[in-house]
């Protein structure tokens, strides 16, 4: 059976700094999110809009694997989360799921989840909250506590306390192997 539904795109922002304007302007029914927008501080812009925009649907396209960012995304307030990667069916399969107004997670990742087929190290990783993530991404930019706590409109300590807590979470013994370790996990770029 075809599906009939038709998307018009209506805009882009290459800017985090102009997402809100844009939607308020734009008024879209379904925004498509890359989390590694510059100057947005990843999956931390969900929440931002879900506060000035819950009802709008969104749906996260995005080159980070599913199996680590999916449920944070959809945690933060994402209807649905895909891989850039996956095939253009399945892509219209996620615009159609969160257009009516479900949850959209690839069938990769349903798979996954029911054949219980995942790593030690991804296990480890599914445990981070979202903001860990997000620290753990500025990390691997390079960016110190300072910069990581602006960026996310947070304290320097509470950086230290986040990366504490992704050394244990982890049992990694430094930053270098957190940063390697999610790397090799394709976790951060």
């Amino acid at each position: 059976m075809k599906s009939s539904k038709k998307f018009n795109f209506k805009g882009k922002v290459e800017d985090g700094r102009f997402l809100i304007s844009e939607i308020q302007k734009l008024s879209p029914d379904i925004l498509v999110l890359e989390v590694d927008l510059p100057n947005s501080n990843g999956v931390g812009v969900l929440r931002e809009l879900r506060t000035e925009f819950p009802d709008l649907k969104v749906l996260v396209v995005s080159c980070h694997p599913e199996e680590i960012y999916a449920h944070s995304s959809i945690k933060a307030g994402a209807n649905g989360y895909i891989a850039k990667t996956r095939s253009v069916k399945e892509v219209k399969k996620a615009f159609e799921t969160v257009a009516a107004g479900k949850k959209f997670l690839s069938e990769n990742i349903k798979r996954k989840e029911s054949n219980k087929a995942t790593s030690a190290e991804v296990l480890r990783f599914k445990t981070l909250s979202t903001r860990e993530i997000e620290v753990l991404n500025l990390l691997s930019r390079g960016k110190r506590n300072k910069e990581i706590a602006q960026s996310l409109a947070i304290n320097e300590k509470t950086v230290s306390t986040y990366k504490t807590r992704l050394l244990k979470k982890l049992n990694v013994d430094n930053i270098a192997e957190l940063i390697h370790q999610s790397r090799l996990l394709q976790i951060t770029n």
